[in-house]
């Protein structure tokens, strides 16, 4: 599982089978600091989350069994928001980002 922020929300006018109903959203990862780590990239949301979220996702094979319908071509998935963190004892607010 990794961090990431999301950004923004993705439109899709065609769909794969089995991906309807699931939304696409933007996300940037981050490292434990929160700050942006390697490039954006678009995540299938299997829970309601939006714009300035901090979320943790998967991706590879665990983010297509992460949808309600398995086997679909899915790279990345959102599947937890992150409520509070804290490195070496530290709380890191993630507010305002």
């Amino acid at each position: 599982m990794y961090l990431a922020r999301v950004t923004g929300r993705v439109v899709a006018t065609r769909r794969y089978a089995g991906t309807e109903g699931v939304a696409l959203q933007w996300i940037q990862p981050v490292d434990e600091r929160g700050e942006d780590m390697g490039d954006a990239l678009v995540a299938s949301a299997v829970i309601p989350s939006g714009p300035g979220d901090l979320v943790c996702f998967v991706d590879g094979r665990e983010g297509a069994l992460a949808c309600p319908e398995t086997f679909v071509p899915v790279d990345a998935a959102i599947v937890g928001f992150v409520e509070s963190a804290s490195v070496g004892g530290a709380d890191i607010g993630w507010e305002g980002r």
